[in-house]
């Protein structure tokens, strides 16, 4: 017999799945449900349905099923909360396809012609300029963090998601991809240091993460200081 959940109890394990990163959990707890079609809300509440639609959506990603990923979040609409990760697997989706395509990884062009060419449907995204960069004072602070640690904790990602307004998953990709320039670089330049010297201190206090930070980027020395 099915377990039966309350549409809040629904959308609590969706989330906590979610948020943790347990797809192979998340896909599990979908498929005990009982069936619902990608547009239907007739067994939750609109909250339960779309916690479970971005569940699907996140799943369809995570197990390479990028037809139903885009069939998901154009077949619904989704409220603001929901839009910054269903942007984030949409873009991220078209760029895996294209650098499969193109059997390369794509750079900065590349990913701008792919944006060009696969648009954010309005059912994620308010119509608003949408920008791709973060700012400089929260790529400063990543960036001196990454000198000190290369692989934050979990915990650490979040008070580093807090302090810089980011999502803990922007900054989880943030620090993977920082990782994987760095040892390109490596490999290119005899194992120097790609990053160059900093000087920095950083510390929390009083809930906040106060940074001063000097980094040697591109033969340049940037300093900031916030948070």
């Amino acid at each position: 017999m099915a377990m039966v959940f309350s549409e809040d109890q629904v959308a609590c394990v969706c989330e906590v799945l979610l948020q943790s990163g347990y797809m192979d959990r998340l896909a599990a707890f979908l498929r005990s449900l009982p069936s619902i079609s990608p547009s239907s809300s007739s067994y939750l509440g609109l909250q339960g349905a779309e916690s479970v639609l971005k569940a699907r959506a996140a799943v369809a990603f995570h197990q390479g099923r990028f037809t139903e990923l885009y069939a998901l979040i154009e077949g619904n609409v989704f409220s603001p909360r929901s839009h910054s990760l269903l942007q984030q697997l949409w873009l991220r989706a078209h760029y895996l396809e294209a650098e499969l395509q193109r059997g390369r990884p794509l750079g900065a062009v590349g990913k701008y012609r792919v944006r060009r060419k696969f648009p954010l449907p309005r059912t994620i995204w308010d119509g608003e300029e949408t920008s791709y960069c973060f700012k400089e004072k929260s790529r400063c602070v990543l960036r001196e963090w990454y000198c000190r640690k290369p692989y934050p904790s979990p915990r650490e990602k979040r008070d580093l998601a807090a302090a810089t307004g980011l999502t803990a998953t922007q900054v989880s990709n943030w620090f993977k991809n920082r990782r994987q320039r760095d040892r390109a670089a490596q490999g290119r330049k005899g194992g120097q240091d790609p990053h160059g010297p900093s000087q920095s201190r950083c510390y929390l206090g009083g809930g906040s993460l106060v940074c001063v930070v000097l980094v040697q980027v591109d033969q340049t020395q940037q300093c900031c200081w916030s948070f």
